[in-house]
C-alpha cells in the first residue's frame, strides 16, 4: 500500500475563512509573509489578490491576454506569457513559491513545467484535479471513457492523487504538506495511507520541496 512521508507535516487551520476557492485559502496558508511567489495561470488575479493581503509579493504568468489586462488593470504584477515556453526564461530561485493552482494539468509538458518551477522557486505547490475518485471511477467504469472536465476546467493530462506523488518523487522532490479537498472544502491532512485520499478527495494541494 502506497505511503506518503511528508517532511513537515504542519497543522492546517481547517476552520479559516474560506474564499470561492478552497484551494486558494490553503495555498496562502502555506505561504510565508513577505515571500516571493510566481502565480503560474493567474487567470482573474484571484489568488494573487489573496496573498497581495496577506503580505506576500505575487507576480503572476497567464497565457490569455484578455485575463492579464484584467490583472493589470486591477493594479496585479501579471504579465502574458506560456509557461510550456516561458519558466525556462526566470532565473534560478528567483522566488520562494512557484505555484500551479488548477493550472499544472492543462499545460502540454507538466513534468517539465513542474522540473522548472523548482529550478526557479525554492518549494513548488500545486492543485490537483484527483482523476482517482469515485465518481471518476465509476464513470470510467460504465461509459468505457476518462472525464477530462474537472472542477469547471478541460485537463489535458487527467492524474490521480497517487500519479502525481509518483511524478512529484521522480523529480527527486518532496511532499511537505498535502491537504485534501472535496465541494471546495479541506478535509484532515493526509495520513502516510493514499488510498483513503485518492479514493475519495476531488482534488489535492500540495507543497513540494525540490
Amino acid at each position: 500500500m502506497a505511503q506518503l512521508e511528508l517532511v513537515h507535516p504542519a497543522p492546517i487551520d481547517l476552520d479559516a475563512p474560506l474564499s470561492a476557492r478552497g484551494d486558494h485559502n490553503i495555498i496562502a496558508q502555506m505561504i510565508d509573509e513577505g515571500a516571493r511567489v510566481l502565480d503560474i495561470g493567474s487567470g482573474d488575479g484571484a489568488l494573487i489578490t489573496l496573498l497581495t493581503r496577506e503580505g506576500v509579493k505575487a507576480r503572476g504568468l497567464e497565457l490569455d491576454p484578455a485575463k492579464v489586462h484584467g490583472c493589470v488593470k486591477r493594479g496585479l504584477s501579471v504579465v502574458q506569457g506560456d509557461a510550456d515556453r516561458d519558466l525556462c526564461a526566470f532565473p534560478s530561485a528567483s522566488f520562494d513559491y512557484v505555484v500551479f493552482s488548477r493550472s499544472l494539468q492543462r499545460l502540454r509538458d507538466p513534468e517539465a513545467a513542474l522540473r522548472e518551477a523548482a529550478r526557479v522557486g525554492e518549494r513548488v505547490i500545486v492543485t490537483i484535479a484527483n482523476s482517482g475518485h469515485w465518481s471518476g471511477r465509476f464513470e470510467l467504469m460504465f461509459g468505457g471513457r476518462i472525464n477530462k472536465a474537472r472542477r469547471g476546467r478541460e485537463i489535458l493530462h487527467p492524474m490521480s492523487i497517487r500519479d502525481f506523488v509518483a511524478l512529484a518523487r521522480s523529480l527527486r522532490m518532496s511532499v511537505e504538506r498535502a491537504v485534501p479537498l472535496s465541494r471546495n472544502k479541506p478535509g484532515a491532512p493526509f495520513a502516510k495511507v493514499l488510498w483513503r485520499a485518492n479514493w475519495f478527495a476531488e482534488e489535492a494541494v500540495f507543497l513540494l520541496t525540490p
